[in-house]
């Protein structure tokens, strides 16, 4: 089965066919490469299971390259929110799949602009020092661990963050 990673190219999070495969040859065969090649190398690799627009190219080049340094472990210049990112940490049992279809409804209902992913991943969910799951991350604050809230304190709490974005 081809896995599928979410990275954000620009301002907006899409799906890459074969990124780890791609960094593992990378790290393999061009580790002390300049940025630029192992960009290029990204491209060449990554375009053949993937459409990437001409238009954005060198958006997903760079999205490659940053993806492929957190990969090895360098660090990356964190990208700035332009809205609301959700957040559902929870290895995928049934709670938490319900809380991120809850979230989409809320997102879907109030008409907010929301990038919202689920991290089923142990090693990303324990970057967030939670203790439970599921919890809820907006705009890398940890606002809720170990509990579903209601639709309507769901509803609550991203109009809160909508708020304190326009402020």
């Amino acid at each position: 089965m081809t896995k599928i990673v979410q990275i954000r190219v620009g301002t907006y999070r899409t799906g890459v066919v074969g990124l780890e495969e791609a960094m593992r040859y990378v790290k393999g065969q061009c580790q002390n490469w300049p940025d630029q090649k192992i960009g290029t190398i990204m491209m060449e690799k990554l375009s053949k299971k993937n459409y990437i627009p001409s238009t954005v190219a060198t958006l997903y080049e760079a999205a490659f390259l940053r993806e492929y340094k957190k990969f090895i472990g360098e660090p990356v210049p964190k990208i700035p929110v332009n809205g609301i990112e959700i957040k559902v940490l929870g290895a995928g049992c049934p709670t938490c799949d319900r809380l991120e279809q809850d979230l989409m409804g809320v997102i879907e209902e109030l008409g907010v602009q929301a990038d919202l992913e689920h991290i089923r991943d142990i090693k990303k969910i324990s970057q967030y020092k939670v203790m439970g799951v599921p919890a809820i991350v907006i705009n890398d604050k940890v606002k809720m661990v170990g509990s579903v809230p209601s639709r309507a304190q769901l509803k609550e709490l991203i109009l809160k963050v909508q708020t304190d974005l326009k402020q």
